[in-house]
């Protein structure tokens, strides 16, 4: 029985996971008519997370006690997983090619191993580290990496800046409702991942706020059209795509695969957002796939579910409450899930 649901919880958050990738990789679809329309990318990215935020105030609200008992968490998280990643990732690819920058980002799930093996002292499987070595090397094959790769160091650095950023998200979400010094006999109560996520998209807000100045935007052009593969679209209906589906449903699913999940299993199912966008781009925006990126497409399915096949064992003893097994047979000890990163 206990096998059975420990099965069933991973089969449910490997799905949610999916759920999330498809409509994180939906983002970029949206958004670049609306940029070659006219606005610009970091004015995009404000409208998308501000938005999402005016969305998930009444949920900020039912769960105001966050502000008071989890400052630092809500505030690093909407620092982090919500702002920091997209602000490293703009200012990236403002220098270096978007396939490179995005190849750096996505190598966060590898760092999130290490943060597991490293800092926390936890056994990480042979066949995990295997599934992402395929999924970051399969990515190469999706970005095309060798089409354009103009060495600067200070892109490179930004771009790192994000995958950091990201893998900042993971170690949150996993740690999220830690002890907070009271011992395992007595656990704090975990915060709700819902409340943090709208937090996290306030805070988020209000950074990019100062990053992006949207009051030089040209607010006019959200009451055009858009031009998608010689189709015209409302941008107004392109940005409720951006707003409603590929951040508000994509982070509420990411919140739940990454508890039924181990972050680090999450972190490389999160790596098909980029398949899963070039497969949108291909039948919505007309761009076609080459065989490379077929080939890496296919690599990275495969090193995303020999590393979700292969999840590491759950630590003994209460020296990492909130880590994630990925297995829920308990309930949560402590497990915070956020929304994660997203382009």
């Amino acid at each position: 029985m206990h096998a059975s649901s420990g099965v069933q919880g991973r089969s449910a958050g490997l799905g949610l996971a999916l759920v999330s990738a498809v409509a994180f990789g939906g983002s970029g679809v949206a958004a670049k008519p609306l940029i070659e329309a006219g606005l610009d990318p970091l004015h995009v990215v404000w409208l998308r997370v501000a938005g999402a935020a005016l969305v998930m105030l009444p949920v900020a609200w039912r769960h105001r006690s966050l502000v008071r008992e989890r400052p630092a968490l809500l505030a690093g998280f909407g620092l982090f997983a919500v702002a920091g990643v997209q602000a490293f990732y703009f200012a990236s690819i403002s220098r270096i090619p978007v396939g490179v920058a995005l190849l750096v980002e996505y190598l966060a799930p590898a760092l999130v191993l290490g943060w597991v093996r490293f800092v926390q002292r936890r056994p990480v499987t042979r066949a995990a580290a295997l599934g992402v070595v395929l999924a970051v090397g399969g990515l190469a094959c999706v970005v095309e990496v060798w089409a354009g790769l103009g060495f600067d160091l200070l892109g490179l650095l930004l771009a790192l800046g994000a995958a950091c950023c990201q893998v900042g998200y993971f170690v949150l979400s996993d740690h999220g409702g830690g002890q907070d010094g009271r011992g395992a006999a007595e656990k704090a109560e975990p915060p709700h991942p819902v409340g943090v996520i709208a937090y996290g998209l306030i805070v988020g807000a209000a950074v990019l706020t100062v990053v992006a100045r949207p009051w030089g935007m040209d607010w006019s052009l959200l009451g055009g059209s858009a031009e998608m593969d010689g189709r015209e679209v409302p941008a107004w209906l392109l940005l409720g795509w951006i707003v409603l589906l590929a951040t508000v449903l994509a982070y509420l699913t990411g919140v739940v695969s990454v508890r039924l999940l181990s972050p680090q299993v999450a972190g490389v199912v999160a790596c098909l957002e980029a398949v899963i966008a070039t497969g949108l781009a291909w039948v919505l925006l007309g761009e076609h796939l080459s065989a490379p990126q077929l080939v890496g497409g296919f690599t990275v399915l495969v090193g995303a579910f020999i590393a979700q096949s292969s999840a590491p064992k759950p630590p003994a003893g209460p020296v990492a409450a909130g880590a994630g097994t990925g297995v829920p047979a308990e309930p949560a000890e402590g497990e915070l899930s956020g929304g994660r990163a997203a382009h």
